[in-house]
């Protein structure tokens, strides 16, 4: 992988997030360095309390660190006021978590368009189309119509998966996507992952 800047998605120097407790400090990173290559497939693992969840949520936007620099695909975003720090999560962020978030009144095609009724560049014209092009990326496309409850707890993540894609985003961050599934399910959505990322997917 090449290690030029411009291939950078992700890049942090000595990431750092405090936590203010009572009378107590409560160190849940500490120094962080790490970069995430355009294309690259990583895997971040740790012991409960280890801090993989507040790393997360610093790296998907959802939170800001205490001290360090955090940039995304060229973009400062430790310094980010709310509404651009929101924009560039929907632009440049696809979340897919271990609850599915579908929305159970409205199918397959409509949960995966969501993410462009909020997209504010007005970059995307066609938002069916581009839905469409997701669910066909995970298999789903002839089940584009289907509510959540038409649909097994797989295909319901498979779907979460698209609405994830369906921005384009410059990284897919996957949460322990697979928690709710059975082991069988589990083995099925988690060797999407890889194909996906043999697109190109980061």
């Amino acid at each position: 992988m090449s290690s030029n800047g411009k291939d950078l998605v992700i890049h942090t120097e000595g990431l750092t997030k405090v936590y203010i407790m009572g009378s107590t400090e409560v160190h849940a990173l500490r120094g962080v360095d790490f970069d995430v290559h355009r294309g690259e497939m990583v895997a971040i693992m740790g012991a409960s309390g280890s801090g993989k969840s507040t790393l997360m949520n610093i790296v998907g936007g959802l939170d800001y660190p205490t001290a360090g620099r955090y940039t995304l695909d060229g973009i400062q975003v430790q310094s980010l006021g709310k509404n651009r720090l929101a924009d560039i999560r929907n632009q440049k962020i696809g979340f897919v978590f271990q609850g599915f978030n579908l929305l159970s009144r409205t199918s397959a095609l409509e949960n995966t368009e969501l993410p462009l009724l909020y997209d504010r560049t007005g970059s995307k014209k066609k938002p069916r189309e581009e839905a469409l092009k997701a669910l066909a990326l995970v298999g789903l496309a002839d089940r584009a119509d289907h509510h959540p409850n038409e649909l097994s707890g797989g295909q319901q993540q498979r779907v979460a998966i698209a609405r994830a894609l369906v921005t384009n985003p410059a990284i897919v961050l996957a949460d322990e996507p697979t928690g709710n599934l059975d082991s069988r399910t589990t083995v099925e959505v988690m060797a999407l992952f890889p194909e996906l990322n043999a697109k190109g997917i980061t």
